[in-house]
């Protein structure tokens, strides 16, 4: 661990304390300060769907918020965690569902169909749910090569298998040429939790540290170059992967996890932004820490984007109790998918619903939501 990445653990044991507790407050008691910080009633102020309503930023939470969280209104809703969990009897279980339009269909490292697979695989884990099912429903565009549908599915089912779920239901429509980019996919899956964790956006505590389980930005940097549209060469690939065993490894070695998501859309500011938000603390990072290979950083600077927002596959964001940091980071590291993992910053509680990022040149910026994407149709 680097002098840096200790002076974060150190700095968020100091101000937790090795005697808080690590259970989560009662659920409704997080429910109600959500609820606080969106006191004031988000507006849609475009009458019509932009692109940026897709993104994964300001714009998209505002059309969250004002239509669909004000249409569909209900306890589980409310948190606005990717999935929702609920118990069927005796069990616990995890619920979530997702859409693939990425362009374009086939990139290196990956394609739309283990894309949707492990983007849906991952959302249940980060819930900490094990996977178990998963649906598929096909949107074609007349004219589309059954060769690469074929390929498509046989992508899936690849990585259904590593992933340990099975694809049981689904259903196929055929739309007119030129009205569904070759493919677009949706996957719903199920999972179930079997641990008492309540992890959740909302569940951070100054004191607590962050991680990122490796290096950022890989999967939208890719993206970007398979497009064609830059004249950069590359050696960079998609990290798409399952991450429910590197979270289960995590969960068996610290029961002080607050928080876990995969930072795809919007990349780790977002979600940290989003963490911030709903906890009501404040995020500081230190950028020497945050783990960017020289490719996408590179890629990067010549578009004058922040790899910061650079959506990822294959890597999530961990808030845990500062007192377990170092464990945490010993874990990850100590599996492959999560060998380049980093503490990159603590939770404060001043300024609160803020992310402040100390930059490499001693300074301190505030990191905020975009308002749209520079990189869409990433996913």
């Amino acid at each position: 661990m680097s002098t840096e990445q200790a002076g974060w653990a150190e700095a968020a044991v100091r101000d937790h304390g090795h005697d808080a507790p690590a259970h989560a407050e009662p659920e409704q008691q997080v429910l109600d300060r959500i609820d606080r910080a969106r006191r004031r009633k988000a507006r849609v102020k475009d009458e019509r769907i932009t692109m940026a309503h897709g993104a994964g930023g300001k714009a998209t939470h505002t059309l969250i918020e004002a239509v669909f969280l004000e249409a569909f209104r209900n306890p589980m809703l409310e948190a606005l965690e990717d999935q929702a969990v609920f118990s069927a009897g005796e069990e616990r279980m995890a619920f979530t569902t997702d859409s693939y339009v990425v362009s374009p269909l086939f990139f290196p490292g990956g394609d739309i169909g283990d894309l949707a697979v492990n983007g849906t695989v991952n959302d249940l884990a980060m819930s900490g749910a094990r996977p178990l099912y998963l649906s598929a429903g096909f949107i074609l565009e007349e004219g589309f090569p059954v060769a690469d549908l074929t390929r498509i599915t046989a992508s899936m089912a690849r990585a259904a298998q590593a992933a340990g779920v099975q694809i049981v239901t689904g259903d196929t429509k055929v739309v007119e040429r030129g009205k569904a980019d070759g493919c677009y996919l949706n996957t719903a899956g199920v999972g179930v939790l079997e641990h008492p964790f309540r992890l959740g956006a909302g569940q951070a505590r100054p004191g607590d540290a962050v991680l990122v389980s490796g290096p950022i930005g890989d999967h939208g940097t890719t993206i970007m170059l398979a497009r064609g549209e830059l004249d950069l060469e590359s050696d960079i690939s998609s990290d798409t992967a399952p991450l429910y065993d590197l979270v289960a490894v995590l969960l068996g070695a610290c029961d002080g996890v607050r928080c876990l998501r995969d930072a795809t859309r919007g990349g780790v500011a977002t979600i940290l932004n989003e963490v911030a938000r709903a906890s009501d603390v404040a995020v500081v990072m230190d950028e020497r820490a945050v783990p960017v290979r020289p490719e996408v950083r590179g890629a990067a600077e010549i578009l004058g984007i922040d790899p910061l927002y650079v959506a990822c596959e294959g890597r999530m964001v961990v808030v845990v109790d500062g007192a377990q940091a170092q464990t945490a980071l010993r874990t990850l590291r100590g599996h492959p998918q999560g060998a380049e993992a980093a503490i990159i910053g603590r939770i404060a509680d001043d300024p609160p619903g803020l992310v402040l990022l100390k930059t490499e040149f001693g300074g301190t910026r505030i990191v905020d939501v975009l308002i749209g994407d520079p990189l869409p149709r990433i996913c």
